[in-house]
């Protein structure tokens, strides 16, 4: 990204608060010429101390200059105090608000892109979190600092110049030719630096990732004692991080040793050439002083390039990435237009087709089914056959690479988005527990219901004994009920929110078996009248089912119902007979024929 993209994308945001901006510039303003008082005051008090000792006046005669030089100095300060903070605040004020700004709008967006995006490794939420974060601090410091330091030195540093040359013009020139080899210097910095700042980007983003990472697959690294192996992962990264800022550190301490030596010859160029000025006749004593101060407030921005260079190199790399996230727009979900007014919910699907886009090989290859309303459908299979995936296209979380889906004869990706969802129902193996209540998360699948709803969709769970076990009831954390617990809030959220669709994948499998005996009975009584779409090893699950698909390798192999497939032989036979052998079936069925 180059420094006309960045103040491009930034603008939108500093739009709103232009009369900020203005009040800021003309504090600004004010400050770039009070700053050179010091310059002008000292200059006419040396000359007139120098006029005094030369006519032999005394300390008496004196004080009425030292009253006012010092009713000058001590207002000027007050003047300067009063104008830090105007511009500290205000920058600030600035800084904060676009933060917020950028922050919100990165939220909104975020939340509008389909589930492809987050499949990419360079979108994982360790990565984004980082490159997100770190876009907005910087992008608003950037801003901050460009008022409160980069344009008040800057404006400093114009005004000083034209009094300089002004004053004198060979002064101002000398003054002046420093000014670009320093830029110059400033400039092969930054771009010596640009190569190692980007790959401390990428330094971060894996490290925040690494940790994340961590802490998800705590219980896995302390079971298999792999804590040694975690932590030289880590530190590896580590390692290249501190190699790489070392590196940039020790580039920008030889560079700044440059500036600094060109700074002083700006110096002893200025006091040299003032005291030939000064031996000729041609400037006064004071003007040596005048012009150093000035030189001072010349040079004072340039000293800071290189932080500026820091700053706006950190904004343009980081804001890449923010921008990069923001401006996704082929990222955002699809949506069409159409809004049933009833959705029976027959699913027909023709020749589908679907790759992951971190994938080279296809998930799901030339689907063709048909899912009846009101019908229970199973889909059977091993382990990355597809059947997950086919239910993520049927929620629209993906679109197929070619092939049609149709609903109630309507093609999937004309129906509103948002509609379309709100009829379907979705129970994962695993689901989030959002931070909050058990209320709270359960009301998550219909936010206007009532606590009696509440009640009631937790009793058809079989999770409100349980709830009420609990110190505060329903108003106790969601996040310390047990994994069990928490799989009965996903169901319950789906009581709640009641759809004419509902997809369950794996809805009892963090369940025990009286548990899930309870949840079965519950999913009876909701499946009716229902079109239903089950992924379970669960043999009650599947037997129940009114049609049954088995998936192998992203393909349809078999169609039909229980005794149909297992009357033939096949792949469903052979899943089926591992399922009962799995539960030691004929031990079971004879220890219960012996207690009959």
């Amino acid at each position: 990204m180059t420094l006309f993209e960045l103040f491009r994308n930034i603008r939108p945001y500093a739009r709103p608060y232009r009369k900020l901006i203005a009040l800021t510039l003309a504090l600004t303003c004010v400050a770039s010429f009070a700053a050179q008082i010091n310059a002008w005051v000292l200059r006419y008090t040396v000359d007139s101390i120098s006029e005094l000792v030369a006519a032999h006046k005394s300390l008496h005669d004196g004080l009425p200059l030292l009253s006012v030089i010092s009713g000058i100095l001590i207002g000027t300060e007050i003047i300067n105090v009063l104008i830090g903070f105007g511009q500290k605040y205000f920058g600030e004020k600035l800084r904060i608000l676009l933060s917020r700004d950028l922050a919100r709008d990165i939220i909104e967006r975020i939340l509008t892109y389909r589930l492809a995006f987050y499949s990419v490794d360079e979108n994982q939420p360790g990565k984004l979190q980082t490159r997100i974060d770190r876009g907005v601090e910087s992008l608003a410091r950037l801003v901050q600092n460009f008022f409160i330091d980069i344009l008040p030195m800057f404006a400093s540093a114009a005004v000083a110049l034209t009094m300089m040359f002004q004053a004198n013009f060979h002064v101002g020139l000398t003054a002046f030719c420093i000014v670009p080899v320093y830029y110059q210097v400033s400039r092969i910095q930054a771009a010596r630096m640009a190569g190692s700042r980007r790959l401390i980007k990428r330094l971060r983003e894996n490290k925040s990732q690494g940790i994340l990472g961590i802490l998800e697959s705590m219980p896995v690294i302390k079971s298999f004692l792999r804590e040694d192996i975690e932590e030289q992962k880590q530190l590896r990264l580590q390692d290249a991080l501190t190699d790489t800022q070392m590196r940039i550190r020790k580039t920008s301490f030889f560079f700044d040793g440059m500036k600094n030596f060109i700074e002083q010859i700006g110096v002893v160029a200025i006091i040299l050439l003032t005291t030939y000025f000064v031996l000729t006749g041609s400037m006064s004593i004071g003007a040596i002083m005048f012009h150093l101060l000035l030189f001072n407030n010349v040079t004072a921005p340039i000293r800071r390039l290189h932080l500026l260079y820091d700053q706006m190199n950190d904004a343009l790399i980081y804001a890449e990435g923010f921008f990069d996230v923001l401006h996704a727009g082929s990222q955002v979900e699809s949506s069409g237009s159409y809004i049933p007014t009833h959705i029976t919910g027959r699913f027909s699907l023709h020749n589908v087709n679907f790759t992951y886009p971190a994938n080279t090989s296809p998930t799901l290859r030339d689907i063709n089914m048909n899912i009846e309303p009101g019908k229970i459908t199973a889909l059977v299979g091993l382990s990355g056959a597809g059947k997950s995936t086919l239910i993520n296209l049927l929620d629209k979380f993906y679109q197929p690479d070619s092939g049609e889906i149709l609903l109630d004869g309507i093609p999937l990706q004309e129906y509103d988005t948002r509609a379309l969802r709100a009829d379907i129902g979705l129970v994962l193996q695993k689901n989030h527990i959002f931070p909050g209540t058990v209320a709270e998360n359960i009301l998550y699948g219909k936010p206007s219901a009532s606590r009696d709803d509440v009640i009631e969709a937790a009793r058809r769970a079989f999770l409100h004994d349980q709830i009420m076990t609990l110190p505060l009831g329903y108003d106790s954390q969601a996040v310390n009920l047990s994994g069990g617990q928490q799989q009965k809030i996903a169901l319950a959220r789906m009581f709640l929110k009641n759809p004419p669709i509902i997809f369950l994948d794996e809805p009892t499998a963090s369940l025990d078996a009286i548990a899930t005996e309870q949840i079965k009975a519950g999913l009876d009584a909701l499946k009716k009248n229902r079109t239903v779409i089950i992924i379970s090893h669960s043999i009650s699950q599947i037997i129940d089912a009114d049609s049954i698909y088995v998936m192998r390798n992203g393909r349809i192999v078999e169609h039909g119902t229980h005794n149909e497939l297992f009357a033939n032989g096949g792949e469903y036979h052979d899943i089926f007979a591992a399922m009962a052998r799995s539960l030691n079936m004929d031990k079971i069925a004879r220890t219960l024929e012996h207690r009959a």
